[in-house]
């Protein structure tokens, strides 16, 4: 069984509502990455980012079959529809994600628009890199709560292996890590802090069982 093969059997193992889920977590991670392929001229990203496209169109395929495979009255059929909308929003998203990243094909000199637009918008996308100093290095993203602590999102990082896109929370993060997080000015503001070392990072309290 090749690649494909294997995740097409396994998306077909998948309940519609964790297809769902997943589109929806990848419909938002895939915009970042495209304009995020455009601000650092990264085809790597944009490459990212028509993968991510294909898997999109991957799971509301497979959604579209267990629905009809389900269905069996009218009334089915209604109560799906609201299903199979929002699985087309995703995908409209993710198609929208893969002709920004076509933008690669201008000449960099010939679209600074696009980092007037995303530097206009709340949310932006910014990129640091953590010290040696950091207390960030040597800890995992779930340990650090990035998210929670700063408000900002890791959505790539680079490292010494290559990129990773969308990292999952037991990722390590390591000096020399290039981060590129999704979030407002503030936040990265306060992230870059913690990043270069400035300032020490305010780690969550954690919760003990009681023996």
């Amino acid at each position: 069984m090749n690649d494909d093969e294997h995740s097409d059997s396994s998306r077909m193992e998948a309940t519609v509502r964790e297809l769902l889920t997943e589109m929806k977590d990848a419909s938002e991670t895939i915009v970042d990455l495209a304009y995020a392929s455009l601000m650092y001229n990264s085809k790597d990203m944009a490459e990212k980012v028509e993968e991510m496209d294909r898997d999109i169109d991957d799971m509301k395929f497979a959604i579209r079959t267990k629905i009809l495979m389900a269905v069996r009255t009218k009334e089915d059929a209604r109560e799906m529809t609201g299903v199979l909308q929002v699985a087309s929003a995703a995908d409209r998203i993710s198609e929208a994600a893969g002709e920004i990243v076509k933008l690669l094909n201008v000449p960099k000199e010939e679209r600074p628009f696009i980092n007037d637009i995303i530097n206009e918008s709340d949310e932006k996308i910014m990129m640091t890199r953590i010290s040696p100093r950091s207390d960030m290095a040597g800890n995992t993203i779930d340990q650090l709560a990035v998210e929670a602590s700063t408000g900002t999102k890791i959505i790539a990082m680079k490292n010494r292996y290559g990129w990773i896109y969308n990292p999952d929370g037991d990722v390590k993060l390591r000096a020399g890590d290039d981060i590129i997080v999704n979030g407002s000015q503030d936040g990265f503001n306060r992230l870059k802090k913690f990043a270069s070392g400035e300032l020490p990072w305010e780690f969550p309290e954690m919760e003990f069982a009681e023996d």
